[in-house]
């Protein structure tokens, strides 16, 4: 249960633009596309994104590996991107932000996942975080709120998906109930990019009736009395585990009753034998290529065995006859029924 001042946001008109502030050097370096990222970007679009590929090159994919494997949250390179404008890209300039459009932010953010996509995700999501208080919340909240996090000496999380109904707002459980200059807050939000580390949470709640006209939105600062966070959450990666090893084990016993079969000298061994190449080295290399995505780019270095087994399970899918044969000899025994 959480007692949090009223901050409750309203609703309010968007407003001006403005423009990042771009350093003399910028420029998009190691970037190799078949299709020019810039095509039918405007000059000035052209010039954001220089500055964000740049800083990606610069800042990003240089760590990105690092801050995968150590769980780090990278608060000062963030806070040098806060420089260029990225802190608040589509907030009012009159409270610290860009003042850019969804359009000019589309191709900001693009171009930093080059660097690392997942501290993109938060600052995606930071950004967010800063827009919602700057539309709908009230000037006091505006002044209040929205500086510190252009500059991201504050950060922001948002906070929707409950353990019961997922991203389904519509669903959600978690209420927010009046109490003289306050709100109680109750309930358990599952999963919180930045979780522990923001400073301020832009919580989705129910302050009304069921369905998506009963939600508001509170906004609650760090150290709050009663806002306390669970271990980080590794479910995606347990998943993700978990259909790799079925994968691997239903190869297996494919393997294994394809070669029984061809043992006993049985009808069906040909197309038993052609069905276990293609869905076993299929599956492999996926599950090996899976498990090289997450090793992040540590996984690509020739000192992560993860990389080779990748490769070497690839040529499977080719040699000792390719999976397209193992599909014709299949399809051939199908049609012969």
């Amino acid at each position: 249960m959480l007692w949090v001042p009223c901050w409750r946001v309203g609703a309010r008109l968007r407003g001006l633009r403005g423009g990042l502030q771009a350093p003399a050097e910028s420029g998009r370096r190691g970037v190799v596309s078949c299709i020019d990222p810039s095509t039918g970007l405007n000059e000035e679009q052209k010039e954001f994104q220089k500055v964000a590929f740049n800083f990606a090159a610069r800042e990003m994919a240089p760590n990105m590996a690092e801050w995968d494997q150590k769980e780090l949250f990278p608060v000062d390179v963030m806070r040098k991107a806060a420089q260029l404008g990225f802190g608040g890209i589509y907030v009012r300039t009159d409270v610290g932000g860009s003042g850019l459009s969804r359009l000019d932010t589309s191709v900001i953010f693009e171009a930093l996942a080059t660097g690392c996509t997942s501290t993109t995700a938060y600052i995606s999501i930071h950004n967010m975080c800063a827009w919602m208080i700057d539309t709908f919340g009230s000037e006091e909240q505006r002044h209040r709120f929205c500086p510190p996090l252009c500059t991201m000496e504050k950060f922001a999380s948002y906070c929707l998906t409950e353990p019961g109904s997922g991203s389904d707002a519509a669903s959600l459980l978690t209420s927010a109930k009046r109490r003289g200059d306050h709100y109680v807050l109750s309930g358990s939000k599952a999963f919180i990019s930045g979780g522990g580390e923001a400073d301020i949470y832009v919580v989705m709640c129910r302050t009304g009736g069921p369905g998506p006209k009963g939600i508001s939105c509170i906004v609650v600062e760090k150290g709050t009395p009663g806002l306390s966070f669970g271990k980080k959450e590794r479910k995606y990666l347990q998943f993700k585990l978990a259909d790799m090893v079925a994968r691997l084990v239903a190869s297996r016993l494919m393997i294994r009753n394809a070669a029984v079969a061809l043992q006993e000298e049985r009808e069906d061994a040909v197309a038993l034998c052609s069905m276990a190449k293609l869905f076993a080295t299929d599956e492999c290399f996926a599950i090996c290529n899976q498990a090289l995505q997450m090793h992040g780019g540590y996984g690509y270095l020739k000192d992560c065995a993860v990389q080779q087994y990748m490769r070497d399970s690839r040529v499977h899918q080719i040699l000792e006859g390719s999976n397209e044969v193992m599909r014709i000899l299949i399809s051939r025994s199908l049609l012969q029924e």
